[in-house]
């Protein structure tokens, strides 16, 4: 029975970061002077209490990763490092205008990109502009993104010392030769010194990530790497399906559909990673994570305070996030923006005292209902809906969707709400998918998502 769910859900599916998704923003009735007003408006209402995040896009790696489906740009000109943190240190002057008062700031993440090109002392000059004129939140908690081969001594040291804890390694898988045909070279011997070093400076938590899907990746080189990982025992681990889009990411096409495992090896592959990480003392964190029972990932989903964002699955939740630097993504609670996705573009955009947004999105009536409910599944495995105070067409539809997953045992449905079973965890992109109106409205006519297993 479970190979045949894995056959029947395996549909393309997006993996609601966001809702709407990103293909389904409406940019008709989107102006930056709207943006601005939602900016505003979101800060005013929640800055002195909770403070805000930030999420700063770093896109440069020296090397192509070939599964990497971020955005980033290929060099090994370090020259190009100060322009840019100049470029996005003046994007956060611009908002810092226009939200007109001191910022509270609750979250850092530095993603990429490879953030570890940087140079020690770059970032340093980056997180001291970000923090100048601005106020720490009491509970901030601050991370970044690194490559094990060149995350060094000195990243560690100076993030640490402007308030960094949390550390997340690209890992993907140990086995050779998965790495060659990927391109992501790092030894075991790396982690294990990174790791070591994060946590002897004072690192809190350290988050590996692990893709299970991977072209020529096997049962036994998952095996390995889970073992290895057990050994290092990482605070949380990212463990989530490979996404095969060589329509939007060319450089997949290094290998084909014949180097990747079928429906039924990767449906094989997810369920041994996720024994193993039970049962080496890791608990499932909401979709594609795993986190050790002292984690505030696991405190947070127990107690039904997890959140999720376009930066993944956080313990805290601000109302405002503002996204810095190419393609980020911003977020008010009302309306999204993205961010220019050329390099260049983005430079220039800035040069000329732009905000360098090319397209969002105003969440209508019926989107804040809709993301409500998708964001409770996503994060807390259930939701409740009220008839009377949610007067919604839409969810109304939705939930008519929803019969099906109930038949399959993937849900348990009611005239109030609903509750993912534990057979459901894997298909949660799936059962949110059921109350994704604007897609049932709208089905692409082409591939536009990621396969769900």
């Amino acid at each position: 029975m479970d190979q045949y769910l894995a056959n029947k859900y395996n549909v393309a599916a997006p993996r609601y970061t966001s809702y709407p998704t990103m293909p389904y923003w409406d940019h008709s009735g989107f102006k930056l002077e709207s943006w601005k007003e939602s900016v505003k408006i979101s800060f005013s209402e929640s800055n002195h209490m909770d403070g805000i995040s930030l999420y700063i896009h770093l896109p440069f790696c020296e090397n192509l990763c070939t599964y990497c489906g971020c955005n980033t740009r290929i060099t090994k000109n370090h020259n190009v490092e100060v322009p840019y943190i100049q470029a996005v240190l003046t994007e956060w002057n611009m908002y810092k205008e226009t939200m007109g008062d001191t910022p509270v700031i609750r979250e850092i993440h530095l993603g990429g990109g490879t953030p570890t090109f940087f140079s020690a002392e770059n970032l340093g000059m980056l997180i001291y502009g970000i923090l100048e004129g601005a106020t720490v939140h009491p509970k901030a908690e601050f991370s970044f993104e690194g490559h094990p081969a060149n995350t060094t001594t000195e990243h560690l040291q100076t993030l640490y010392s402007l308030g960094f804890r949390r550390l997340s390694l690209g890992i993907q898988d140990f086995d050779p030769k998965v790495q060659f045909i990927i391109n992501r070279k790092q030894s075991v011997e790396q982690v294990r010194t990174v790791t070591h070093e994060a946590r002897c400076i004072g690192y809190t938590s350290i988050n590996y990530d692990l893709i299970y899907g991977l072209p020529q990746q096997t049962l036994d080189g998952l095996v390995n790497t889970l073992q290895i990982v057990s050994e290092l025992m990482p605070d949380r681990i990212a463990f989530y399906s490979y996404a095969h889009v060589p329509w939007i990411k060319p450089g997949q096409r290094r290998f084909t559909e014949n180097d990747l495992p079928d429906t039924d090896e990767k449906s094989k592959l997810q369920e041994i990673g996720r024994s193993l990480l039970k049962n080496y003392g890791y608990l499932e964190i909401g979709m594609d994570h795993f986190a050790l029972p002292k984690d505030e990932l696991f405190v947070a989903e127990r107690s039904d305070n997890l959140h999720r964002n376009f930066m993944g699955y956080t313990h805290q939740h601000t109302q405002l996030l503002i996204g810095l630097g190419v393609s980020s993504i911003s977020d008010t609670g009302y309306a999204f923006a993205q961010n220019s996705k050329v390099v260049e573009d983005y430079l220039q955009f800035v040069k000329l005292g732009n905000l360098p947004i090319i397209k969002g999105h105003i969440l209508t009536n019926d989107d804040l209902i809709i993301r409500k409910h998708i964001l409770n599944i996503m994060c807390k495995g259930k939701t409740s809906w009220n008839h009377y105070s949610e007067p919604c067409n839409t969810l109304f539809e939705g939930i008519e969707r929803l019969q099906p997953l109930e038949d399959d045992g993937l849900i348990e449905l009611n005239s109030w709400g609903l509750k993912v079973t534990p057979q459901g965890k894997r298909y949660l992109r799936n059962i949110c998918m059921a109350l994704d109106n604007r897609l049932w409205a709208d089905k692409p006519s082409t591939q536009l998502f990621s396969m769900a297993v």
